[in-house]
């Protein structure tokens, strides 16, 4: 259903709460989860197109979850939200959009992020293809100075493509560009995608770092929790195909060598327990990919280990 012009979901994540955006009051929530469907798309997208149904496929997949998610939790050694917690959580429905209007899309987007960061609140987003965090990104325009630390098999830094400036495979170079994010960290790169050489140079002279998922698995979490900005707050963008393929198949970009369910979940409880965490978006699901929802699982149980860290943060 519909409400203000914003899709409010008859099934939430967890069987949290629905609240329509627009009545959201600051003292409702800290976090939100915001689903962000479509985003800005390449002539031909490809099986990215997909990736529309995953914030709907995210929520469905929690539904086996919600009546346990008071239970214990051995991966948090308790429930994710423990006895004493204050951490308040809403889902707030799906930004409108259609598969053909990449700038509506995106200023909807946009529009939606600022109005959850204008009353105080979290945005924990479920996308739609990898173009979507651009605009969740410029929506801090005016909070920085924020670090961005991608989790991608793939760099994201070309300038264009198809005459696309803010398609999925310029994230990092638009998110990099903006003068809020003073900070920009890349994590699990492998394989080959789109990127050129000459990508990865101006990456590498932006000031960017750029760890390798092979990189990642010999120097550990620990280490790469140590080069982020101590009292910056962080955004975390999770590309799902940052994950190996045994792990989650269902994405539009496969490449071996990604990252193991047990690094991923210590990487964002990491950052969610030990650094001020801005917001985080989950992108790349391909749900028609997806026929055990096993993909979608492992989005929903980081969506929850990153819950639980900032629950426990928030104990009183």
């Amino acid at each position: 259903m519909h409400a203000g012009g914003h899709v409010v979901s008859e099934v939430t994540f967890l069987g949290l709460p629905a609240t329509a955006l627009e009545s959201l009051r600051p003292d409702e929530a800290d976090v939100a989860i915001l689903g962000v469907p479509h985003g800005v798309p390449y002539p031909d997208p490809g099986l990215t197109t997909g990736c529309a149904e995953a914030p709907d496929a995210v929520r469905q997949r929690s539904r086996r979850l919600a009546s346990f998610a008071g239970h214990h939790d051995f991966d948090l050694d308790g429930p994710m939200l423990p006895p004493g917690s204050g951490l308040r959580i809403a889902d707030v429905g799906d930004v409108p959009g259609t598969p053909d209007d990449g700038a509506g899309n995106a200023a909807r987007a946009q529009g939606a992020v600022r109005s959850l960061l204008d009353a105080g609140v979290m945005p924990l987003i479920f996308g739609g293809d990898d173009s979507v965090p651009i605009p969740v990104l410029r929506a801090f325009a005016g909070r920085g100075p924020v670090c961005v630390v991608q989790v991608d098999a793939h760099l994201d830094y070309r300038d264009e493509v198809a005459g696309v400036r803010e398609g999925y495979s310029s994230t990092m170079r638009r998110i990099g560009e903006m003068e809020h994010v003073a900070r920009v960290v890349q994590v699990g790169l492998r394989g080959v995608g789109s990127a050129r050489s000459s990508d990865v140079a101006d990456a590498r002279a932006a000031g960017n770092l750029l760890v390798t998922a092979r990189q990642l698995r010999e120097r550990g979490v620990p280490w790469l929790l140590a080069q982020l900005p101590m009292g910056m707050p962080i955004f975390l963008l999770f590309d799902v195909d940052a994950l190996d393929p045994s792990v989650a198949p269902a994405v539009s970009g496969l490449s071996p060598g990604g990252l193991s369910y047990d690094l991923a979940s210590d990487l964002v409880c990491g950052i969610a327990a030990n650094h001020r965490l801005a917001g985080a978006a989950f992108t790349e699901l391909v749900p028609a990919l997806d026929a055990t929802g096993a993909s979608a699982l492992i989005v929903v149980r980081l969506a929850m280990l990153l819950l639980g860290a900032l629950a426990r943060r928030s104990e009183v």
